[in-house]
């Protein structure tokens, strides 16, 4: 099987998706100026090669105020990056993960409802056989 290859109309519905998760098939055809049938098309075939992984809910800041927003810096022992990139995948406070050049191997943005929360999040991750040092900066506030 071949890999799928991305055209400007996929391009152009993904961009059209980040804009408004919720656009209906209707809206999007008509943005793009094309059939619903060919959006439909279009979005079975990005869901099932992995293009489009899901759809998600932006939250205003002020809903999510009460939140503890960090970023952990992560340093891999040797060649287990991978293993520990999927053991991290299982954590669902961390929000994004990142790979990265330089002193750190990964970056991974945690949010969590609260500082014990948070707290246990970062006992989880530093438990990773493979993890061999990490620091964690928590976000104050966004300019």
């Amino acid at each position: 099987m071949q890999p799928y290859l991305y055209d400007s109309l996929d391009k152009a519905l993904i961009a059209a998706l980040r804009k408004d998760g919720r656009a209906s098939i209707s809206a999007l055809a008509q943005l793009l100026n094309i059939s619903r049938g060919t959006v439909q098309n279009r979005l079975d075939r990005l869901q099932s090669c992995g293009a489009i992984l899901g759809f998600t809910v932006r939250v205003h800041e002020q809903i999510d105020s009460d939140c503890v927003h960090a970023i952990m810096m992560i340093e891999v022992v040797g060649q287990s990056t991978s293993q520990v990139i999927q053991k991290l995948k299982g954590i669902p406070e961390l929000v994004r993960i990142h790979t990265t050049n330089g002193a750190w191997d990964l970056i991974a943005e945690i949010k969590t409802a609260n500082l014990s929360a948070f707290d246990s999040v970062l006992k989880e991750v530093r438990a990773i056989h493979g993890i061999l040092n990490s620091e964690t900066s928590i976000k104050l506030s966004s300019i």
